[in-house]
């Protein structure tokens, strides 16, 4: 136990004197404060403008060209009430002269109406959520509509009672809101995607230096290797669980001083908004999904015989872990998360910490399904913690040349 202290302690003090570890770390709270004052910031150059209160700030001219005056005068109040973020002016001016005002930027865009169902929308450069022409499309189905009720004897009154009459509904959830848990659940699959590969490439380059250096010799006759293993694995895992602190608790420090910026956002509310429960599910998966394939990249990185050999030695691991994580995040995408592939993923010790978490956060899953994930992974990180152990000692033995399997087995053997 002393051994796994003195190494541990001697390990964690590399990580957070690490100039890289710590430059990373302010980088990204840095970046989370820009953020998350942000909108603090924006208040402060538009001078805050809460007196505009219930005004619809105006973006640009909307140009409503119509062949039928009668017509035109019909449905330019109800352009004018969709569009209640432009200036909509209704003109009698030529198509030329109408191309003109758009591609001159004298006016956003043009509705030139030929008539009570066909009309050309006009716009410079056409934007990836324009959604102009899916409201004029409502707008003229609705005119319409008004006008042959009202030609079927109808009131113009009763026949806007019977358009304008609104549905009233209420939807409750029996079990788990995919849409609201998506982003939280998004961010912790994220981050333990960034934290083991780029925690997991450190511990391979740190045992492969050690190995090129022959410091592992030394090592290996005044500790165990158990010792050793576990007690780098433990260390970065401490440094990675100290940084991701740093970035959340200061993501939740701004978020709650600027939280009044941040009303009405439905995403960053929902992200800060997580159950304790599913907290308590995210620590869980996340420290067992590291410590998994922490042991196999230092397992990995024993067997190098050079540094350099690192990013191809490691490749089988990374490409088994990117592997799960597309898998995963398809599933989110599609909303399938508790299909068969994900059931299946759930019990596979590489893929869980991500599936299993993803099915408790988005589905509906039976405790015993959880309690027997949980299991299995810590009986895999338990074996492969061990296996992982032997393969550091045998590659105390592998100088040279790149390690055969069986030439690793029989060095396990011995060793």
């Amino acid at each position: 136990m002393k051994q796994f202290g003195t190494i541990f302690k001697f390990e964690l003090n590399n990580y957070l004197k690490n100039k890289i570890f710590v430059g990373v770390t302010v980088f990204l709270v840095a970046a989370i404060a820009v953020v998350m004052f942000f909108p603090k910031f924006a208040d402060s150059f538009t001078g805050g403008d809460s007196d505009s209160e219930g005004e619809t700030e105006v973006s640009g001219m909307l140009l409503l060209s119509v062949k039928d005056a009668e017509f035109g005068s019909f449905i330019e109040p109800q352009f004018r009430e969709a569009f209640a973020g432009y200036e909509v002016c209704l003109t009698e001016d030529g198509l030329e002269d109408v191309k003109k005002k758009v591609t001159s930027g004298d006016a956003e865009c043009a509705f030139v109406i030929d008539g009570p169902t066909s009309y050309t929308y006009y716009v410079n450069n056409l934007s990836l959520y324009d959604r102009n022409a899916e409201i004029a499309d409502s707008v003229l189905r609705n005119a319409y509509s008004l006008n042959a009720m009202v030609s079927g004897g109808m009131s113009a009154d009763e026949a806007a009672g019977v358009l304008a009459v609104e549905i009233s509904h209420d939807t409750e959830s029996l079990g788990k809101d995919q849409l609201q848990n998506f982003f939280y659940t998004y961010i912790m699959i994220f981050a333990l995607y960034l934290v083991i590969l780029l925690y997991g490439q450190m511990i391979a380059t740190n045992v492969a230096t050690e190995k090129s250096s022959r410091a592992m010799e030394l090592l290996i006759t005044s500790a165990k290797p158990v010792s050793m293993m576990f007690g780098k694995v433990l260390a970065s895992c401490l440094a990675g669980f100290l940084q991701l602190l740093a970035v959340f608790g200061s993501a939740i420090l701004f978020y709650n001083i600027n939280q009044q910026q941040w009303e009405g956002n439905k995403i960053i509310a929902s992200i800060f908004d997580m159950p304790l429960e599913l907290l308590v599910y995210m620590l869980i998966f996340f420290v067992l999904g590291f410590f998994i394939y922490a042991f196999m990249f230092g397992a990995i990185g024993s067997t190098a015989s050079k540094v350099e050999d690192i990013n191809t030695s490691v490749m089988p691991v990374t490409l088994l872990f990117v592997a799960g994580f597309i898998i995963v995040m398809m599933a989110m995408s599609n909303g399938t998360v508790d299909s068969l592939l994900m059931r299946i993923c759930s019990y596979v010790p590489f893929v869980s910490p991500m599936a299993m978490f993803t099915r408790i956060a988005m589905s509906t899953v039976p405790v015993y399904e959880i309690v027997l994930s949980i299991g299995v992974l810590i009986l895999s990180v338990a074996a492969v913690g061990v296996v992982s152990a032997k393969i550091y000692r045998a590659g105390v033995l592998l100088y040279g040349t790149k390690p055969k399997f069986g030439s690793l087995f029989r060095a396990m053997k011995k060793a």
